[in-house]
């Protein structure tokens, strides 16, 4: 692991112990503001020396970069020490069980002795932690079902932080092997994934099993043998599999591995019906290998369109590749901007200029600033007069830089009573109005979010479920009565793509899709280094088989089809 992930680690799990301390929340965002920067960092940290320029990065500050000089000559961090020794480690992962908020494991902590998830778990089941103050049947209950939550989440991680694991693990693969890929759920960019498959072919297989089981990143060899080779990681405790094939079989074994398992059992039914056989080796008619070097020659042979590994899930893309008909499906290359950005605004870590020139580099002609609206206090909300400053700055930074538009956005609440947290009369003089409830998740939020979508000035509504793949199921509504609202009132679909979000998922976006829905791709960035994660966002957009045309920014800004450019709302 890089110095700057060891770091961010350490800050995120201050932020979590104060959060349970109670302590005030500015200094809680402080820490995580300070993780976000050092996890978007290219370079990795190793000299103490540099921390004066450090302490000059956006998000870092003098005090933070203090820390990291501290951790980068001793190994340690005493705030940190200091911390766990008043509140155990064991308690932080508790923080992400949906319903059980800081007080209460504070109060589980110091009245029952609660100190990790076993002990909450016996806590709700012998009845002790419904005997505190402020608990109710309903409320322990709803702790009890996020318990349920968390423990299944935990059997598998999100692809957006399996996929760079994946990539690191392959590098030295690289070196020695003639061609390698990702297979498996990971390949098809599955929200989820419980390992890691990894095919590689080589001259020598045992050079590329020796790079690959000698890997830093590996902490226990669970087996080896001349072609394959098993480990687990330290990073997640996930396992990892590497296959190394011949090169004549590469294909068939890429096609084989990538899954899925309903895929691959109607692609050998095909095969059946034409006399030939499909296995990972290769396309055998009799004893004759007829292919099996590429995945194209595989499909192919078959009388098949080559299939996008995204949609190999048996939801018609065979029927679809025996018509000709499998749709071009959109690229992260057909991004042409990301409205959805938080700067220091808000809870952003970087200023719009930083912002900007990151956008730029990414080749974007276009980049919407939508910090959070008063309400959301916890994430540093603006009030009038500060969104006004935040908007005469981005006037300066589109005065200043050339090749990037900045645009005036906002991500403003849907408050309780489905109004908006702010008057019509601000949200006209922005280019786009993004929506999204914070607060409140169990309180009216399907009535609340229509009551949104009615206001003409809404153009797209964010993280439509509100769920978190950490254990979070989201808000109480019927995601098809939204996405049918959202598509008659000409109202775009966010697909978040960060990490713990990808919200909209895929069977979502499949039902949005056939609905009629626009959709938007975006980051919903808080550190320019999560541009690259609009990936996982686009990955989620294929597995609903959308192109270029369905998602709004893909078309340059001028003809990006908001809906407030549209003739009428519906």
């Amino acid at each position: 692991m890089k110095k700057n992930e060891e770091i961010a680690t350490i800050f995120e799990r201050i932020a979590d112990i104060l959060e349970l301390k109670g302590e005030n929340i500015f200094k809680v965002r402080a820490y995580r503001r300070a993780s976000e920067a050092l996890l978007g960092m290219d370079e990795d940290l190793s000299s103490p020396e540099r921390m004066e320029e450090m302490a000059g990065i956006e998000g870092i500050g003098k005090s933070m970069a203090g820390k990291i000089k501290e951790y980068l000559e001793t190994g340690s961090i005493a705030k940190y020490k200091d911390l766990i020794s008043d509140v155990p480690e064991t308690l932080l992962p508790l923080l992400k069980i949906q319903a059980l908020g800081p007080r209460t494991i504070m109060a589980a902590f110091r009245e029952l002795g609660v100190r990790d998830l076993e002990s909450i778990e016996k806590a709700v089941a012998d009845g002790r932690l419904a005997a505190l103050p402020g608990m109710g049947e309903k409320k322990v209950e709803n702790i009890r079902m996020g318990i349920e939550m968390y423990k299944t989440g935990k059997e598998r991680i999100s692809i957006g932080l399996a996929l760079p694991v994946a990539e690191e693990m392959m590098l030295p693969l690289r070196a020695v092997a003639e061609k390698v890929s990702l297979a498996g759920s990971a390949r098809r960019m599955r929200e989820t994934v419980g390992d890691l498959d990894i095919l590689a072919t080589c001259s020598d297989c045992s050079r590329a099993v020796d790079a690959f089981v000698s890997h830093p990143l590996v902490r226990k060899v669970n087996a080896r043998g001349e072609t394959k080779a098993s480990v687990i990681i330290g990073t997640y405790n996930l396992q990892v599999d590497l296959r190394v094939v011949a090169p004549e079989s590469y294909g068939a074994a890429l096609l084989y591995f990538t899954g899925s398992t309903a895929h691959n059992v109607k692609l050998r039914g095909r095969a059946r019906d034409m006399d030939l056989k499909v296995n990972e080796y290769g396309v055998f008619r009799g004893e004759e290998m007829v292919a099996g070097k590429r995945e194209e020659d595989v499909y192919r042979i078959l009388g098949l369109q080559w299939i996008p590994p995204e949609i190999r899930e048996d939801r018609g893309e065979i029927e679809a590749a025996l018509a000709g008909k499998v749709p071009e499906l959109v690229r992260a290359e057909d991004i042409r901007g990301d409205i959805h950005t938080h700067s220091n605004y808000s809870d952003g870590t970087n200023d719009i200029r930083t912002i900007a020139l990151a956008a730029r580099d990414m080749g974007y002609g276009y980049v919407g600033i939508c910090d959070h609206s008063a309400a959301s206090r916890i994430a540093g909300g603006m009030d009038e007069k500060k969104l006004g400053a935040r908007n005469e700055e981005i006037d300066e930074v589109n005065r200043e830089i050339r090749g990037i538009e900045v645009l005036k956005g906002i991500e403003v609440d849907i408050l309780s009573d489905g109004r908006l947290d702010y008057p019509d009369r601000i949200l006209e003089k922005l280019d786009f109005v993004i929506a999204a409830i914070h607060q409140g998740f169990r309180k009216d939020a399907a009535k609340r979010m229509k009551s949104a979508m009615d206001n003409p000035l809404v153009d797209i509504i964010a993280h439509p479920t509100g769920r978190l793949l950490s254990g979070r199921s989201g808000y109480d509504l019927d995601i098809d009565e939204i996405i049918e609202y959202a598509a008659g009132k000409n109202v775009s679909l966010e697909i978040n793509s960060h990490f713990d979000r990808l919200d909209l998922n895929d069977l979502n976006i499949l039902r949005a899709r056939s609905a009629g829905a626009r959709f938007l791709i975006s980051t919903d960035l808080h550190e320019a280094g999560m541009f690259a994660n609009i990936r996982y966002g686009v990955g989620m957009a294929r597995r609903g088989w959308l192109t270029r045309k369905d998602v709004l920014n893909t078309y340059e800004w001028k003809d990006v089809p908001l809906r407030r450019r549209s003739k009428c709302c519906r």
